[in-house]
């Protein structure tokens, strides 16, 4: 099947600047295209990734990607999407925020062989350039109305808008044309927020480059879930790439618990499957719905391309644990993923304390003559084990690699105790 093809059958595509034509360049040669990605955070988010993917498939065709990071442009802010200024950062945070996402990349794109992807940033061509060059060269080429019509400003104009912010468009028409001269970069894809930004690249090549020159956009839809929710959040923020901001376990489940209305979409949109394994998971979907089949799969891939293989087997081994509450098996690391946001409480090193007193002085029964119930009537377990004993004291054997005791109350609700 044509890359263009799978594109459109897995939803990816929602605005063209020439399909025709591009269609046709495809089938000629292989390309140099790109996406960028301002640096206003030091971690990738999972929004950040079917703009990402697409490119990765477009390397898997044998095209050249081009990843490129705003030093620049994350130095000034793009208004699309915003009713109201960013606030800047520094030089010193952006850079920062580069080398960052620099490192996630590596988990998506290959940087070896013919096709080997290309990583840059467009502080190196845009931080030097003074404000003469910068207004004679490019600025003379973009007009203000043009400029006014494009939705990301016009939408600005009543609320008020920079005019920091107000060039950030021609700044990101600037990368364009300069991948375009240096890397013969053909095609831009990105956001749908990104059109106006995309065209504005592509105009500005149009008139420096009239004599043949042919450049594309294309732009990815917004990702939505089916009850109009906003994809990519959880109660904790952001699902972040970065496993210190959202841990592997917490990057895993966040997949795994997809609702069934949304997990074919994910699948065409997030993974590298096959239209005939996602199809199967489809049906699945349709025919099974209780083995969840399809959520294990999505889970699965999208933990191993980010993560690696090694997080991926963590991440289903605390989630099994969970699930059995056979926890003591856990290491102490898989604990502090797994335990991450559940209730904690901590108790001096060496010390020996009954279970009662600790039930009641971390609150997880509320008196003493109700934590002797919990435990006298088998609803309390230590590191999995059931206890039923109200005189057991918490000792050394039940403190994993000397860190943490987890408790549990009831079938559910489990206590991290640590030392």
């Amino acid at each position: 099947m044509e890359l263009l093809q799978d594109l459109a059958w897995r939803g990816i595509i929602y605005q063209q600047t020439d399909e025709e034509s591009l269609k046709d360049l495809l089938k000629k040669e292989k390309i140099s295209l790109y996406c960028g990605v301002d640096p206003t955070a030091d971690s990738l988010h999972i929004g950040h990734l079917v703009a990402f993917f697409t490119l990765r498939r477009f390397q898997m065709y044998g095209h050249r990607p081009i990843v490129l990071v705003g030093g620049a442009t994350g130095l000034i802010g793009d208004p699309s999407g915003k009713s109201e200024e960013r606030k800047l950062l520094t030089l010193e945070t952006v850079q920062q925020n580069v080398e960052g996402i620099k490192k996630q990349l590596a988990a998506i794109f290959e940087f070896e062989g013919e096709n080997g992807a290309i990583l840059v940033n467009n502080y190196d061509w845009a931080g030097s350039m003074d404000i003469v060059t910068f207004l004679r060269d490019i600025g003379k080429h973009i007009g203000v109305n043009y400029m006014l019509a494009k939705d990301t400003i016009a939408s600005r104009l009543e609320t008020g808008i920079s005019f920091t912010e107000f060039t950030y468009t021609i700044l990101q028409a600037m990368d364009f044309l300069h991948l375009y001269e240096d890397h013969d970069c053909k095609l831009q894809i990105g956001g749908s927020d990104q059109w106006g930004n995309i065209t504005s690249g592509l105009e500005l090549i149009r008139k420096m480059h009239p004599e043949g020159s042919k450049a594309y956009g294309l732009t990815i839809p917004l990702v939505t879930k089916a009850d109009g929710t906003k994809f990519g959040k959880t109660e904790g923020g952001a699902v972040w790439l970065d496993p210190e901001k959202t841990t592997p376990y917490e990057f895993y489940q966040f997949w795994i618990n997809t609702a069934d209305a949304d997990v074919v979409k994910y699948l065409k949109l997030f993974t590298f499957l096959s239209h005939e394994e996602i199809e199967q998971l489809e049906k699945s979907v349709q025919e099974e719905p209780h083995l969840r089949k399809a959520q294990k799969t999505l889970a699965e891939e999208m933990t191993r391309q980010i993560h690696g293989e090694a997080a991926l087997h963590q991440a289903m081994k605390i989630s099994a644990a969970l699930f059995s509450g056979d926890v003591k098996e856990l290491s102490a690391a898989e604990i502090k993923q797994g335990f991450k946001d559940v209730p904690s409480f901590e108790v001096k090193t060496g010390m020996d304390v009954n279970l009662v007193e600790v039930l009641v002085a971390a609150k997880i029964s509320p008196s003493k003559r109700q934590a002797r119930e919990d435990v006298s009537n088998g609803a309390v377990s230590v590191n999995g084990e059931r206890v039923t004993d109200p005189t057991y004291t918490l000792g050394e054997s039940d403190r994993i690699e000397g860190q943490f005791t987890i408790i549990r109350r009831g079938k559910k609700k489990y206590f991290l105790i640590k030392y």
